[in-house]
């Protein structure tokens, strides 16, 4: 039997041809999956019966089983979900609140595999190693969940999403893709590419293949630190020449002359390790490659994981040589560090 939720529109639409049916039931049981977050065909009202009857017998829709979630002092939610496997998965919602504690911005991190196999020696994520990719269908349904989380908890629909969850998206690269597609169709939540941000470690071939998509989303480029050497140390990945600072520079410059979009570069600050005056104007060098911005991360603390947070006075210096070097940066704040659910901190705890 198929599952549908792993299919695409178009090969949705196939699917339904070959049964010796019309395409446009296809685009029917697309909306009902993806807009409205049906998985029981008998649910399907403007399907004929003998349709429905049909489908059971030929497929099925498959959908995350929630098992818990946990709230932080500030508003974030971390969600655990099984997945059709049995494995399982993490999900947080962020909000983010005006002056008057009216939610403005709703932010879906969401994951695409089960466990990462990038190995960074600061991410939690990284030490369960990788377990699993996601279907695109399992991506989607964790933005339908979230989605509907924020508008019963918070009177508010998602505003954004980013891929920084669980996993190395690049190397699910096909669902990835795909699961956008579900999420800026208008028949599954309409959302805006420019609304979703692709995360990745840095896998140069990737990110030129991203730029060939035009699939009009963000990309983020977890850095986090501006050499060779020091980036080596921390992120396995930079060892090798096709994935070296060197690589990814050429990907960058392809992606930008290729998209005409501004890159984002994450940065997360260690005490003593990737924090001086000096990797300030290393960093700055690596920022005018292309139209650029640099998020300030503050580290968030993992068990067993030898790195502090730089302090306040380290960080208020880094920024000032980074706008002295004309560089944009923002210091983005740890949110859900209570609950494990800040950024390098997901682990299925």
């Amino acid at each position: 039997m198929v599952d549908l939720k792993t299919l695409a529109a178009a090969e949705l639409e196939q699917f339904i041809v070959d049964l010796g049916l019309p395409a446009y039931r296809g685009r029917q049981i697309y909306r009902w999956m993806y807009a409205l977050g049906v998985s029981e065909f008998e649910s399907m009202s403007d399907l004929p019966a003998s349709l429905r009857s049909r489908l059971e017998q030929v497929a099925f829709i498959s959908s995350l089983t929630f098992k818990k979630s946990q709230e932080s002092s500030d508003g974030t939610i971390k969600s655990l979900y099984q997945i059709n496997s049995g494995k399982a998965i993490e999900t947080v919602l962020i909000p983010d609140f005006d002056s008057d504690r009216q939610p403005k911005r709703m932010t879906a991190c969401v994951s695409s595999q089960v466990g990462c196999a990038m190995d960074c020696s600061f991410c939690a994520t990284g030490k369960m190693g990788f377990h699993e990719n996601l279907s695109s269908g399992e991506i989607y349904d964790q933005v339908y969940g979230i989605n509907q989380l924020a508008i019963e908890r918070y009177g508010k629909s998602l505003t954004n999403i980013v891929f920084m969850g669980m996993g190395e998206p690049l190397l699910n690269f096909q669902a990835v893709c795909d699961s956008v597609q579900k999420i800026s169709s208008k028949n599954g939540l309409a959302m805006a590419p420019r609304r979703i941000t692709i995360s990745t470690v840095g896998l140069a071939d990737q990110i030129k293949k991203l730029a060939d998509q035009s699939l009009k989303t963000n990309l983020a480029v977890s850095l986090h630190a501006p050499t060779d050497k020091k980036r080596s140390s921390i992120m396995p990945v930079n060892r090798k020449a096709k994935t070296d600072l060197r690589a990814l520079r050429s990907a960058i410059k392809y992606y930008s002359e290729k998209t005409k979009r501004r890159v984002t570069y994450e940065y997360c600050l260690f005490k003593d390790f990737n924090d001086t005056t000096e990797d300030a104007v290393q960093l700055s060098e690596i920022a005018h490659w292309v139209p650029s911005k640099v998020n300030l991360i503050m580290y968030n603390p993992v068990d067993g994981v030898r790195f502090e947070r730089s302090d306040e006075a380290t960080v208020h210096e880094f920024v000032r040589e980074l706008l002295k070097r004309r560089v944009r940066v923002t210091v983005r704040k740890s949110r859900g560090t209570d609950i494990d659910a800040a950024c390098g901190q997901l682990a299925l705890n």
